[in-house]
């Protein structure tokens, strides 16, 4: 590992998707030469998230951290705060991390933890967001990437994404279309943090 790198480390749940893409971009603009940026290492809290089969393929440092052995949020934020300790990360980016933080964790981070969430903040925190956008009978919905703080889906806004929600819309179509604009927005998002930092 190389120390004196900006290291990004990646904490996913799921399919990886947005992960692979904010890798795909830092490799293409060459974040390493740019702003002396790696992704380090990416790190599931599910032993089965498909993320992780990606992450090999892309020949990313990946580890799991299986939530369910933990007999609360506070032993397994404790751990997983050693976990992404070694890798010294100068950011950590939430993709798909379906975990609720403990105010200890977000505090250790502060300022260089981001989150992206599929609704335009301050609208629509928590799940089911496309669901809940097309019954209010919204005209947009999105994608919004934000610095992460004790209380879900509030923080500084870093980016937003726009996405109309069209008749006939259902949540699946509708995340879909939102999904394909945080692959854009992310590494964009991400990109903009490092060159402040």
């Amino acid at each position: 590992m190389d120390s004196h790198k900006k290291n990004i480390v990646i904490l996913i749940s799921g399919s990886g998707s947005n992960m692979a893409c904010i890798v795909q971009a830092a490799r293409r603009e060459q974040w390493h030469k740019r702003f002396d940026a790696q992704i380090a290492c990416v790190i599931s809290n599910r032993p089965n998230a498909e993320g992780l089969s990606l992450a090999d393929k892309l020949g990313l440092a990946n580890q799991v951290l299986d939530h369910q052995l933990f007999a609360s949020r506070q032993a397994f934020d404790a751990e997983l705060m050693q976990l992404i300790d070694r890798w010294q990360p100068a950011l950590v980016v939430l993709a798909g991390f379906m975990r609720i933080l403990t105010p200890d964790f977000v505090e250790h981070y502060a300022g260089r933890m981001l989150n992206i969430h599929p609704s335009l903040l301050p609208a629509f925190t928590g799940l089911h967001t496309h669901q809940r956008a097309i019954d209010a009978g919204c005209k947009v919905a999105g994608a919004t990437v934000h610095q992460v703080v004790a209380e879900l889906d509030h923080g500084p806004i870093l980016a937003q994404a726009v996405v109309p929600v069209v008749a006939g819309d259902t949540a699946q179509s509708l995340a879909a279309r939102v999904l394909s604009q945080e692959h854009l927005l992310y590494p964009k998002a991400i990109r903009e943090w490092l060159e402040r930092a």
